[in-house]
């Protein structure tokens, strides 16, 4: 089993800065790509940056430049680093965990990011 542990949400003025993390557990030797999403209120969800265990990433067309999501093996965390957050980032970030063969998703509890002024 994976368990994933998100921190690092807020409220935050439009320009201002958040990092979230997302501490793995468990059977992370079984993960081979994790990511974030995200959902705001009235939409459905949203992919926002993903990466594998080789260090590859992409983003959503609408944080690319902002955004950028690393990962510290030794702690078995990833992390969104979040700069210059518009109000439209507002949402619910949710850290996700693939692991295949079987095939298991995986989700934390959610973390509410709030830009507002």
């Amino acid at each position: 089993q994976v368990q994933l542990v998100e921190s690092g949400g807020g409220l935050v003025q439009p320009g201002g800065s958040l990092r979230l993390s997302c501490a793995a557990s468990g059977s992370i030797f079984r993960i081979n790509a994790m990511g974030w999403y995200r959902q705001a209120p009235g939409k459905g969800r949203e992919l926002v940056a993903h990466i594998t265990n080789g260090g590859s990433t992409n983003y959503a067309a609408s944080v690319e430049g902002r955004f950028t999501i690393s990962s510290d093996n030794a702690k078995n965390t990833v992390y969104l680093q979040m700069n210059s957050l518009k109000v439209e980032d507002t949402a619910v970030y949710y850290c996700h965990a693939e692991r295949r063969w079987p095939h298991i998703d995986y989700w934390g509890q959610g973390t509410q990011v709030t830009v507002s002024s």
